[in-house]
């Protein structure tokens, strides 16, 4: 009987989960219609449109850099309008690319017969995760935290800019000011946890799934063993990290027009980003390495022993013996034991890394670009090139 493989596949990371729920009690998705580019530009307007409404009723909208107005800010622009909008539009994408390579376990069988019923409860743990009230209460209370941080910076501000007023009693938000504390720090900083929160389920979900018994053969063409679509996820994610590089590309941005920022300081920050991305995405793919490990250490134990049962009765029908530890007793003839060294070549060049430059490459160009374009703006570009090939070309 056929193990019934309809649960491996009902990982959906982007449904589920309180925030969901509301949304679709208020009409703004259905189980069939994510209704993404309506629900991001209903962000984008609470987190974006309403300050610069208010910026603009207030006089601080418009006007000279100098001044720190609303719509010269960087900063507002990569939270409120850029990122806001991508994490709603990234939602339907990361999901099917998600379940497309969740499918694949089934679909190959890349599962032991013994391992779907165990495939089939992480995933029923994964869907607890993702949906877990308390999980996104937390995203909520960090982005309240934040925005609270954010209320004291603001009041402790020595320059006056669209969201402060300085007075002698002390600092005074303004009403784009209040509107950012109050609501478009919160839905950011909320996107964002929630975010990653299911990230972190995703990848809890694939160490769980490495750790089963898994049908892998070393002699796969795709070099690592069946497994190398895996490789590709992060993929599914390079809307995320674009938008996250955006948010860390205007605070750059916005320090390089302000003060200066060396070269040396620069190029730290760019790698530094890109290895915690990479590393964002490497976590779960590396546990992976030790069942792909242990199938290239048995098959070239294997192999070779049968190589050498070949090579030795090769050996004894062109010489009349063998040239070493010789047996008279030894009969069986070459043509009995099949020759595995071409098998043994394609062995040996199986990686137990599923992470290559197909698959990092455009995560690696979302996490430097927005990078790039806020360094260009005060540093030499040659020298900003320079650090781009170093760092894509690794």
């Amino acid at each position: 009987m056929k193990p019934d493989t309809k649960e491996i596949g009902d990982f959906l990371a982007a449904r589920g989960g309180p925030f969901y729920e509301l949304q679709r009690r208020l009409g703004l998705l259905h189980e069939d219609a994510f209704r993404a580019g309506t629900r991001a530009v209903i962000f984008v307007a609470l987190a974006w449109c309403v300050p610069l409404l208010l910026s603009i009723l207030a006089g601080n909208a418009f006007g000279a850099y100098a001044d720190s107005l609303f719509l010269l800010d960087p900063r507002v622009w990569a939270k409120y309008f850029i990122a806001v909008a991508l994490f709603i539009l990234m939602e339907k994408q990361v999901e099917v690319r998600l379940k497309k390579h969740l499918e694949q376990f089934a679909r190959a069988p890349l599962l032991a017969p013994g391992s779907f019923d165990a495939a089939a409860r992480a995933v029923t743990r994964a869907l607890k995760r993702r949906d877990a009230r308390l999980a996104e209460a937390i995203c909520l209370g960090i982005a309240l935290l934040v925005s609270i941080a954010l209320y004291l910076r603001l009041l402790g501000s020595d320059t006056a800019y669209w969201a402060v007023q300085l007075s002698q009693h002390g600092n005074l938000l303004t009403m784009s000011g209040w509107w950012v504390v109050v609501v478009s720090n919160p839905i950011f900083i909320f996107l964002l946890m929630r975010g990653l929160w299911r990230l972190y389920v995703w990848s809890t979900l694939l160490r769980e799934l490495a750790a089963l018994d898994l049908r892998l053969i070393a002699t796969h063409p795709d070099g690592h063993g069946g497994l190398a679509f895996l490789g590709q996820y992060p993929n599914a994610y390079v809307t995320f990290v674009f938008a996250l590089s955006c948010v860390l590309g205007a605070a750059i941005a916005h320090q390089l027009l302000d003060s200066t920022l060396s070269m040396v300081t620069y190029g730290y920050l760019m790698s530094g980003w890109l290895l915690l991305m990479l590393a964002l995405f490497t976590y779960p793919l590396a546990a992976f390495r030790k069942p792909l490990t242990e199938l290239k250490e048995r098959t070239l134990l294997i192999y070779s022993s049968q190589a050498t049962r070949h090579h030795r009765a090769a050996e004894r029908e062109l010489l009349g013996k063998n040239i070493s530890a010789a047996e008279d007793a030894e009969q069986t003839s070459a043509g009995e034991i099949p020759d595995p060294s071409k098998v043994l070549v394609s062995v040996r060049k199986l990686s137990v890394f599923l992470l290559n430059r197909e698959g990092l490459l455009p995560v690696s160009a979302a996490a430097l670009l927005p990078l790039v374009a806020a360094g260009v703006t005060q540093l030499p570009f040659k020298e900003i090139l320079k650090v781009l090939k170093r760092l894509l070309l690794l």
